[in-house]
């Protein structure tokens, strides 16, 4: 069952973002309306996965640009592994992911479709009160994605998939070198390309690399960074 919460005076609720600004000015759109709440804050991955487990708060609203600890460049990728990491071990916790890196998302569908508690996104281009729609929502156990370009747009990429775009456009590796890494042949790589071309809907065209075209559309889909 999903862990719905409607007294404002049990909500504890944790905010998680590497900007003081954008820290202090969500909990002060929060505490208008969740006057009761006791708010705490993280700035690092590391710092929020303490926060959840020496906590347990009720709500989680989080920005996915984050650096694992301190003194690190802040990630997407970060949010997006802090975020599965939370979903995984606590699975009845309530989330509102706010961020201006939302697509990064689709990375993910499968741990969102399972997640047994509230999960919405807001991205930060959000007026405050429909923000705090998707709180109220995540608090009542509801889970709002269909923002999200790609989770509900019938896009299947399975992981193995990821794994190419990930070496090969953020570590530069060769399609030899791809096959070595992943312990399969070079065929079954270029198996994975030709089905990840389909899945974004590149095809061969004059005068176009089909290899920059994957790249561009795949982060557009937010399937890489």
């Amino acid at each position: 069952m999903k862990q719905a919460l409607t007294r404002q005076a049990l909500l504890k609720i944790l905010v998680i973002d590497d900007h003081e600004s954008v820290l202090g000015g969500t909990i002060e759109v929060l505490r208008k309306k969740y006057v009761d709440a006791e708010f705490l804050t993280a700035v690092t991955a590391q710092e929020a996965l303490e926060q959840v487990a020496n906590m347990q708060p009720d709500l989680v609203v989080m920005d996915l640009s984050l650096p694992e600890s301190p003194g690190k460049m802040a990630r997407p990728d970060i949010g997006v592994k802090l975020l599965r990491n939370l979903m995984k071990h606590h699975i009845n916790l309530n989330i509102v992911v706010q961020s201006a890196h939302v697509r990064t998302l689709v990375r993910i569908r499968p741990d969102i479709d399972i997640h047994k508690g509230g999960f919405t996104v807001a991205d930060k281009s959000l007026s405050s009160q429909e923000m705090l729609t998707r709180v109220d929502w995540a608090l009542q156990g509801l889970t709002h994605t269909k923002d999200i370009k790609g989770v509900h747009a019938g896009l299947e990429v399975k992981p193995e998939w990821l794994r190419v775009l990930t070496l090969a456009f953020e570590e530069g590796l060769t399609d030899k070198a791809i096959a070595e890494r992943m312990c399969v042949g070079e065929r079954m790589v270029r198996h994975y390309w030709s089905k990840l071309q389909d899945a974004l809907d590149v095809y061969p065209e004059e005068g176009k690399n089909m290899r920059i075209q994957t790249e561009m559309r795949a982060r557009e889909e937010g399937l890489i960074d």
